[in-house]
């Protein structure tokens, strides 16, 4: 059985990421209490024959989340498959969100910055133990489910592939495996005409792309994926993401992550993509 336990803080995002996961069939469930897991798991095995499921579990279980370790031994060693998604966005972000939906913390605290504080401190034990991260400042409920949708709606067997353009400026994504940086490459913004238009228009792509540094990076690029990928998929990774970032994510990210997609697709491998940052209303080298 396939279990993804779904944590993170309030407002990042855990309602959305579950309903994604319920629409790709999984058996959904907010705020299981966390010493119920194994006897959930033990239940829909028997009596369900459930193959995969969601489990939101995160602040509400308090101190018992210490136990989370303990736990997810017990489920492991009946032969089930557990993976820990931890959703997160800055302070400003989460702050913002509850002032949307006027919606109080679910820790109870009159002072939101103290409770969120709080929270952080309790799912500490679970972010060590999270095997893939989300961050989800500048995503929509939409752009959520697009990524749920890539990473989990593949064959339990298989390998979801992901390319991602993303701009330094706006930080690492969180999600990201393996990070290749192409700062180093021509800038189509100190063009005239070429500064407002994206990676995605055919002129900046042929800019970015047409030149032996850019020739020479893709080839190295590619020689690395082709011995990497397969042995990700032997150690049975289920998700990879590969994140390429210039310094804004509007041109030399987005180009290049186009071409390393159509390399892959070349040799049989066929990932999704995504620009973070392509659409940010402001552009500065």
């Amino acid at each position: 059985m396939r279990v993804v336990i779904i944590t993170g803080v309030s407002g990042s995002g855990k309602t959305a990421a579950l309903h994604a996961l319920e629409d790709l069939r999984f058996y959904s469930v907010d705020n299981l209490p966390l010493p119920l897991l194994p006897v959930f798991v033990d239940l829909m095995e028997r009596t369900q024959n459930v193959d995969q499921a969601a489990v939101v579990v995160d602040a509400r279980s308090g101190d018992t989340l210490k136990r989370f370790d303990e736990l997810a031994q017990q489920i492991r060693k009946r032969g089930n498959h557990i993976d820990v998604l931890f959703l997160d966005a800055t302070e400003n972000t989460l702050l913002r969100r509850f002032s949307e939906t006027r919606r109080k913390h679910p820790l109870g605290s009159e002072n939101l910055v103290e409770a969120l504080g709080e929270e952080r401190r309790l799912l500490e034990g679970l972010r060590r133990e999270a095997t893939t991260f989300i961050d989800t400042d500048a995503l929509t409920p939409h752009g959520l489910k697009r990524i749920m949708w890539d990473r989990y709606g593949t064959a339990k067997n298989e390998m979801s592939i992901t390319v991602e353009s993303f701009g330094f400026r706006h930080g690492l994504p969180l999600e990201a495996d393996l990070v290749f940086d192409v700062r180093f490459l021509a800038n189509p913004f100190f063009v005239e005409e070429l500064a407002s238009l994206p990676g995605t228009d055919r002129r900046v792509a042929e800019y970015v792309s047409d030149s032996d540094d850019a020739r020479e990076f893709l080839k190295r690029t590619m020689d690395l994926l082709t011995f990497a990928l397969p042995r990700y998929a032997k150690e049975g990774k289920t998700y990879l993401t590969i994140a390429i970032g210039c310094t804004g994510g509007r041109h030399r990210s987005v180009a290049m992550a186009l071409k390393v997609k159509e390399n892959l697709e070349q040799i049989g491998i066929f990932p999704s993509i995504r620009h973070r940052d392509m659409d940010r209303e402001q552009w500065t080298p």
